[in-house]
């Protein structure tokens, strides 16, 4: 059986913490900035982890069962 192949899209976007957390930037900061308040947009730059119940798949994605 030939080896599962990482999904690249997923790669980029995701990154595993050494307790095993998966942690995603935040979506709604590229453009359309100016109507979003300045707490809000700084409120952005912050890394979020992945809700519990999407984990499963980004882990599958990621290569790690």
């Amino acid at each position: 059986m030939p080896k599962m192949k990482t999904h690249k899209g997923t790669a980029k976007r995701f990154k595993v913490t050494g307790s095993g957390k998966i942690k995603r930037g935040n979506a709604f900061k590229s453009h359309i900035l100016e109507k979003k308040s300045p707490k809000r947009k700084r409120a952005f730059r912050k890394d979020s982890y992945v809700h519990s119940s999407d984990e499963r798949v980004i882990k599958k994605n990621l290569g790690l069962g």
